[in-house]
């Protein structure tokens, strides 16, 4: 793999160990020096902005911190928008400190960049004898939270299938696009994938970006699988919508919190777009089946920061209970900027999108206490859970993103195509997709079953947040 280094330095008229100590600190001493993290050690996860030359002047970006040498050295580790890594480092000179700082951008980051500036990056070459796959993952952007988890559990799904024979001789090869949490940016990246061969596209980008890749994909006569959390709706031999449905996480969740916490006044928060409304109305109905009532529901478009107005209108409804359906970075915002205001203490948040990746990003000490509902978490006490991610960790590293529902998600969908397109001799996407119908699996979240092309049967787990992870609650089967 290639990549290119770039490099800068500076001069600061302050000693290194004071230098230093301004990682972290929002201090507006740079983009680096303005990271957010909750503790400087290896291992811990990091958000950041990089100067971009549009927008707000800011590009989003998350990463992991490799290495610390105290007062002297921090080795960063992009997980996305590309993959990388950016080396800081802190030498005396004179009086004060020369700051060298080296990025690394890999091949496919090289790409991402050209693509943002409008340069389109050379079509995937055509490989004969290969049975091409598309990926299609929010690898900058709001969502882009659990991209690398993603990419890695699809690419060790590849792997896993190739090592097996691939289908029918022909090894997949998988093409990876970035929706960058856009619906016009997915939809051109969708037909890059069309382009490019791809007999299937697997996704698990927001329902906005999905409703625009849905007749792209119709048309070319390629199936598209969607794989995370989603509010339904059409499906069929070219479409499978799999992944947890809202009216299956809220039943399960929502008379759980009402009995435990003994409040009964919801408040309904999230992005404003069709998975958050649709899931509200679900929310509605389950509610007052229960007893309950809504105070009020507010949206905010994908890629607010600030909720300061509707903290305090929570805080002005009395609510009991709150129902986030913020999604990736937006979710990380609110969750953070809800502890910083205190309403953790007396307010219970059920998220129905707060996966691994988001819980880590929110942070031990503001995540604490918050509740979700999947068929996955990574705790999940399974001897197939546990082997898959010692595969996971194996072939990626003990620093590797953490897996989630909605990441692991594509790896089951991944080796479910691979057994239908076996079972069918490769044949054409609408084929593979009937022969998808009725398919089950035995994989890291248990026994799941594509009952229908609109439904995916698996059991669905109520978490709630600890420091590292998350502990269980309850169970309801066969979901």
């Amino acid at each position: 793999m290639g990549a290119i280094f770039v490099t800068d330095e500076t001069h600061v008229n302050a000693r290194p160990r004071d230098v230093f100590a301004l990682f972290g600190h929002g201090t507006g001493a740079g983009w680096l020096f303005d990271a957010s993290f909750d503790a400087l050690r290896p291992g811990a996860v990091v958000r950041f902005r990089i100067p971009w030359p549009s927008g707000d002047g800011t590009l989003e970006a998350t990463g992991r911190i490799v290495a610390v040498r105290q007062d002297s050295r921090i080795v960063l580790a992009h997980e996305t928008p590309w993959r990388g890594r950016v080396i800081c480092t802190l030498t005396p000179s004179g009086s004060g400190t020369r700051v060298r700082v080296v990025a690394e951008i890999d091949d496919t980051g090289i790409e991402w960049l050209q693509a943002m500036h409008g340069l389109d990056p050379p079509e995937p070459a055509a490989e004969p004898g290969t049975h091409p796959i598309g990926l299609l993952v929010s690898l900058s952007g709001s969502a882009s939270v659990f991209a690398a988890a993603s990419e890695n559990v699809a690419r060790m799904a590849v792997a896993e299938a190739n090592g097996d024979g691939g289908v029918r001789g022909s090894p997949l090869r998988l093409v990876v696009a970035d929706d960058a949490t856009d619906v016009r940016v997915g939809a051109a990246r969708m037909r890059r994938l069309v382009r490019a061969g791809c007999q299937a596209v697997f996704t698990n980008v927001t329902s906005a970006t999905f409703d625009a890749i849905d007749p792209i994909a119709r048309a070319a006569g390629v199936l598209l699988i969607y794989t995370p959390v989603n509010e339904g709706g059409r499906a069929g031999h070219g479409l499978l919508r799999l992944g947890e449905r809202p009216e299956g996480q809220l039943s399960l969740a929502v008379p759980y919190l009402m009995r435990d916490s003994g409040g009964r006044r919801w408040y309904l928060a999230g992005n404003d777009y069709v998975w958050p409304r649709a899931s509200n109305r679900q929310a509605r109905r389950i509610i007052a089946g229960y007893g309950g009532e809504v105070t009020a529901e507010r949206y905010a478009g994908l890629g607010t920061r600030r909720f300061d107005r509707l903290l305090e209108d929570i805080e002005r409804s009395r609510a009991d209970l709150i129902l986030s359906t913020f999604v990736g970075a937006d979710e990380v915002a609110f969750e953070r900027a809800c502890h910083e205001a205190g309403l953790r203490a007396r307010v219970r948040t059920l998220s129905l999108a707060l996966d691994e990746a988001t819980r880590e990003h929110v942070g031990d000490a503001a995540g604490t206490g918050l509740y979700t509902a999947f068929g996955y978490y990574q705790q999940l006490p399974t001897s197939e859970n546990r082997a898959f991610l010692d595969r996971y960790r194996a072939r990626y590293g003990c620093m590797a993103p953490p897996v989630s529902s909605i990441s692991e998600s594509l790896y089951e969908a991944i080796l479910l195509y691979v057994a239908a397109a076996r079972q069918t001799g490769g044949g054409e996407p609408a084929e593979v997709g009937r022969a998808l119908s009725g398919s089950s699996l035995r994989g890291p979240r248990g026994h799941v079953r594509v009952a229908k092309p609109d439904l995916l049967e698996q059991d669905m787990h109520l978490v709630r947040a600890i420091p590292g992870g998350f502990t269980h609650e309850k169970t309801a089967e066969r979901q």
